[in-house]
């Protein structure tokens, strides 16, 4: 057993190789100037001390240059894009021409389906995780009803065992093959954003395929917090949003992951914009649209500059650290923060993310019965920025860039106190 001294969490914070990270982001601060617990990088990151530096580089290019900062200079905005496809790459492992940077999640989201989506009177379900994130089941929603099919009969949910809190994958997979040659499409997050459950994306994917389905992963809550093998797994796509884990800023540019066996092929149905035509032959302005190769065919408008800058800046200290050495000290932040909060007595909090490392993210969800919105009012009064979802959960999540053993150990004090 961890002690629950302060001690312990300066020790440990003294040995962590990645400490020195944090004092490239900026910190919020109370009112007296003191910096707040912030603990809630799975809603909105903090920003990179480099991003402003990023953003003011882009921004004289346009006061000194204009138009002609399209094509001149060290990172010309005509393929500003193509600097980030290497660090996107890395983050969700996949090869540079699987990924890149554009527009926002659930648009995206409506794009891939516009591809991967192609039901047929026979197979026309969507199969999803029970408890998705409202967003992803508005966008399957509406994707089976402008294919002509009731949502109710063509979106299948795949929810926890009763008295359960988690998704056992045996049960994914059974539900696959239940409805086997009727599924035409599995689209599931990566991370569960209520639970913060991390499934088995590898599995789905093989059992997927095995059932002639497409496969596609909303990452929104994994991208930049858990590892990802996305060409080694095989999904058909996959997207996520860059404001959470990735530090990009409120609204920031989102991503895309295309599989390269669908990359290489032009002919496959999708929504056409002049930014995903084929760059030697975009400014002969044809009538025919040429996709270029990879997920930059998926591209419609041309790239939003300030934004990626920020993605840029950002994805540099992923580089940095590797996701290798954030995952390792996420699990143990997290290691540390259950059993903390194991050793406060009696029966006030549940954590209902899971306790097997490999089976979560940095997110912990505390389950707080009959008193989530007050605690969350007694964290927030004592200066811990965190997450509430109704009817009794608190989100947290100590991220490994910037959170310190020692935030994890001042929140836990709180919530002990709160306990009382």
């Amino acid at each position: 057993m961890i002690g629950n001294e302060r001690s312990v969490a300066e020790k440990m914070d003294r040995e962590d190789p990645l400490s020195s990270f944090r004092e490239r982001f900026y910190i919020p601060t109370n009112q007296a100037g003191d910096e707040v617990i912030y603990l809630c990088g799975n809603s909105l990151g903090l920003q990179p001390r480099a991003t402003k530096d990023a953003l003011t580089e882009e921004l004289e290019k346009w006061a000194e240059q204009g138009v002609e900062g399209h094509f001149g200079g060290s990172a010309p905005w005509y393929s500003y894009h193509e600097l980030l496809e290497e660090p996107l790459a890395e983050l969700v492992g996949a090869k540079p021409s699987e990924v890149v940077a554009m527009n926002s999640l659930t648009a995206n989201l409506h794009l891939l389906m516009t591809t991967f989506y192609r039901p047929t009177e026979d197979r026309f379900k969507i199969l999803i995780e029970g408890g998705a994130f409202p967003s992803d089941l508005y966008a399957v929603q509406s994707q089976a009803r402008v294919h002509g099919f009731d949502p109710r009969e063509a979106i299948v949910q795949v929810v926890p065992r009763k008295g359960e809190r988690h998704l056992r994958t045996e049960d994914i997979l059974r539900a696959i093959e239940v409805e086997g040659d009727e599924v035409a499409l599995i689209l599931f997050g990566g991370v569960n954003y209520y639970t913060g459950q991390f499934f088995d994306l590898e599995a789905i994917t093989e059992a997927g395929h095995a059932a002639g389905a497409k496969v596609g992963f909303d990452l929104a809550h994994a991208a930049g917090n858990v590892a990802l093998r996305l060409h080694d797994w095989g999904p058909d796509f996959a997207a996520w949003c860059s404001y959470k884990y990735l530090n990009s800023g409120p609204g920031a540019v989102a991503g895309i992951f295309v599989h390269e066996r669908h990359g290489e092929s032009p002919e496959l149905p999708r929504f056409a914009g002049w930014w995903g035509t084929d760059p030697e032959s975009r400014f002969e302005m044809g009538p025919t649209f040429v996709p270029q190769k990879g997920a930059a065919g998926w591209q419609l408008s041309n790239a939003p500059i300030l934004s990626m800058a920020a993605l840029r800046a950002s994805l540099e200290l992923f580089s940095e650290a590797t996701m290798d050495r954030l995952v390792e000290k996420s699990q143990r932040l997290t290691g540390y923060l259950s059993e903390l909060i194991d050793q406060i007595p009696g029966d006030h909090f549940e954590v209902i993310t899971p306790k097997d490392q490999k089976s979560r993210g940095c997110q912990v969800s505390i389950l707080a019965p009959g008193r989530g919105e007050a605690l969350y009012e007694r964290l927030q009064a004592a200066d811990v920025i965190c997450d509430y979802r109704r009817p009794d959960v608190i989100r947290i999540a100590p991220v490994p860039l910037y959170n310190t053993f020692e935030d994890v150990w001042r929140f836990c004090e709180i919530l002990k106190q709160s306990a009382r």
